[in-house]
């Protein structure tokens, strides 16, 4: 490795070497330098050209009075602002004045209110410049008291009114009566994103085609208004679709049938172009209309990219050159040639939208003090419509992943494209504000998946394996920063998805930003991830988290105390040590947990150990308190084995009960089990409450798996 590559590296944040979980320390090999640091846009193919891409960096980093964007952290309160970002040299003699975002101006010293600004200045030398401000508030909200609800995938939670898979309306249900009948404060969702048109080997909503837009595949049919003045020739084909869908319904609630999403949406598909030709009345057009305003360009460009795949198939990079482009006149012309379908895929988003909101509604309505936690993915399928809208923010030819660690020894690769750091910044981070606006609009908290990534994310070349990936680092205090600017501005708390390989002072300062963060009982020991010395004891666990048992890529808790996971693994072949010894540390693992549920008192218990383990969770500071709806029912199957998309049906799973017979939400009202566990967490007392302290907020956990 050169000393240019390697200069030229640490000047774009590329590493050059990394830590392991282990504490190895690992070189990066000069070629994947040199593929990421192409991405980019920088040339370091040769020696020569990482020489004058290093200079041309270096000169152009002396002439600029300012950096690509500034960020500025303010008083929540209105108080004036106590720091001034400018750098050393321009603070002396340079007149600076910033531009609001709501049109007037403002001095750096006076009140800035938290917002999208830009700073001007001007040096004595008559020189100017202009960059993005971002003005973030301080510190978020913590969140009041402690609150408890349910986690689940919504697809899975089916009612009897369902198309095949659970929909909005099952969510309004869901959230209404957890609410009012158990004391739930909120329930926490998987990512609703639009996805990919077509077939798809692993249907996993992590890997959507947008991040920006819900998937019009959650709207329940006949909780659009239009739907009740279908004209009468219509009504029979949309009557024949409505019982093909109760059909299929039928068919995954008996257990005959999986989730199949492919005829849901062709069903749903069919009966909303009915429901779209229904006129809207002048109130709706109206709230329509202004709908279609406020997404702006970010809606005509995710309608503009639907309309196309449509006629051209979801993998844009195979569409004809010219329409590659979002910028394009040939996109311009199809976007006129095709307006009546852009227009439709406008009003699908519309009607998410509205359902998103009567969801919320319901939630608060049923007495939350947080309603509906929705999830953002880490990143986007690369042949969808973000990355088609948005290709100028991301790089091509790399993929999102993590590396090698005690979860995975070959690493990951999550097949997403990673925001460009230095376009981010171009830009503002506009891109990155507007979908997360778009994700706490209708949330009373977002959860970020894997959110490290806002500080450094592992890249791995395209046709390479995850091993011969590196980091790349981002503006941690921009990312963060705008993840807080935009939850205060909706009101809503954030939870860090923060399991994995964590970088020294992410967590810190997550809590230190009021952000919660996210401890998993399978994860939480004294000691590393190594040697795992034993259960963390619950006055030990971090306050400022949403605590839980389980996940979506692990094990329910019933088939992780009977072992059963260990027999999955072994039958679909993913065992990495002979089964016996796979299953003598399962047992082990268990037992330990066990034994430390005893030493509480907490076993033996009437209720069963499932029910022990969520009193243990209890006696936790955490302010926030989840339950895995499918360790509710008994559930023994996981709804998501990572790395198992032809051989296990991932994300195609109904909750079900122990026997594996799918449980319909109007069951779950009737459930012991469910009663017992919102029992546990309905009736805190105040001991458990006294354990409510920052005193733990930032306490190093070990041995946790990456997400997605």
């Amino acid at each position: 490795m050169t000393d240019a590559l390697t200069a030229l590296a640490h000047a774009h944040g590329v590493a050059t070497a990394y830590t392991t979980d282990r504490g190895h320390r690992v070189d990066v090999a000069p070629d994947t330098l040199v593929a990421v640091l192409a991405a980019c846009g920088v040339d370091a193919s040769t020696e020569a050209a990482a020489r004058v891409a290093l200079e041309t960096h270096r000169r152009g980093q002396a002439e600029r009075l300012l950096p690509p964007c500034v960020v500025l952290r303010v008083p929540g309160d209105g108080s004036p602002n106590s720091t001034r970002p400018l750098p050393a040299h321009l603070r002396q003699h340079t007149e600076a004045h910033v531009r609001l975002e709501s049109g007037g101006t403002s001095g750096l010293s006076s009140t800035l209110p938290p917002g999208h600004h830009i700073l001007h200045v001007r040096t004595p030398d008559g020189r100017r410049a202009h960059a993005p401000l971002l003005a973030v508030p301080d510190r978020l909200p913590t969140p009041a008291g402690r609150t408890w609800g349910f986690l689940i995938q919504l697809y899975s939670v089916l009612s009897r009114r369902s198309w095949g898979m659970g929909d909005l309306g099952d969510l309004a249900e869901l959230a209404s009566w957890s609410g009012r009948e158990l004391g739930a404060g909120f329930v926490q969702l998987g990512p609703l994103h639009a996805v990919e048109p077509g077939p798809l080997p692993d249907p996993s909503p992590y890997r959507p085609s947008s991040r920006r837009f819900a998937d019009p595949m959650h709207v329940r049919v006949e909780a659009v208004p239009e739907y009740a003045y279908l004209a009468p020739a219509a009504r029979p084909a949309v009557d024949d679709l409505v019982a093909r869908a109760r059909r299929l319904n039928d068919a995954v609630l008996e257990g005959s049938s999986l989730i199949d999403r492919e005829a849901v949406r062709e069903l749903k598909q069919r009966a909303l172009r009915a429901v779209r030709d229904v006129p809207l009345p002048p109130g709706r057009a109206a709230a329509f209309a202004a709908f279609v305003e406020r997404e702006g360009q970010g809606l005509t460009d995710y309608a503009t990219w639907c309309a196309l795949a449509d006629v051209h198939g979801g993998a844009w990079r195979s569409w004809p050159a010219e329409l590659r482009d979002p910028r394009s006149p040939a996109v311009a012309r199809a976007r006129n040639e095709l307006a009546a379908a852009v227009d439709h895929h406008r009003w699908l988003a519309w009607i998410t939208d509205e359902q998103l909101a009567s969801a919320q509604a319901a939630a608060v309505g049923s007495g939350m003090p947080v309603g509906l936690v929705h999830d953002l993915a880490v990143g986007v399928a690369p042949e969808g419509a973000d990355a088609w809208a948005l290709q100028r923010c991301l790089a091509a030819g790399m993929s999102v992943g993590a590396p090698p660690d005690d979860f995975n020894r070959r690493g990951q690769d999550w097949g997403q494209p990673p925001w460009r750091p230095d376009a981010l910044a171009a830009e503002g981070y506009r891109p990155f504000a507007e979908l997360l606006r778009s994700g706490l609009r209708h949330a009373g908290a977002l959860r970020v998946d894997h959110v490290m990534g806002l500080s450094r994310l592992w890249w791995v070349p395209e046709g390479r394996p995850p091993t011969e990936g590196t980091y790349v680092r981002y503006d941690r205090d921009a990312m963060l920063g705008v993840l807080a600017l935009e939850a205060y501005r909706a009101g809503a708390a954030v939870i860090g998805e923060d399991l994995g390989t964590v970088e020294d002072g992410m967590r810190e300062e997550l809590a230190e930003r009021g952000m919660l963060g996210t401890s998993v009982q399978r994860f939480e020991y004294l000691g590393g991830s190594a040697g795992r010395h034993g259960p963390l004891p619950p006055d030990q666990w971090r306050a400022n988290c949403l605590a839980t048992l389980t996940t979506h890529d692990l094990p329910t808790t019933a088939a992780w105390l009977s072992g059963e996971h260990v027999d999955l693994r072994a039958r679909l072949g993913l065992l990495t040590r002979p089964e016996a010894e796979e299953k003598a540390a399962a047992a082990a693992e268990r037992d330990g947990w066990l034994a430390e549920l005893t030493r509480l008192g907490l076993l033996p218990d009437p209720d069963g150990e499932v029910a022990a383990l969520h009193r243990f969770l209890r006696r936790t500071p955490a302010r926030m308190l989840g339950v895995w709806l499918p360790d509710a029912t008994g559930d023994r199957r996981p709804q998501n084995l990572p790395g198992t998309a032809t051989v296990h049906p991932n994300w195609r799973l109904p909750v079900a009960d122990a026997r594996g017979r799918p449980v319909p939400l109007e069951e779950l009202p009737a459930s012991t089990l469910v009663r017992i566990l919102a029992d546990v967490f309905a009736h805190d007392t105040a001991d458990v409450l006294a354990h409510d302290t920052t005193e733990n907020n930032t306490k190093e956990s070990h041995g946790r798996p990456g997400s997605c």
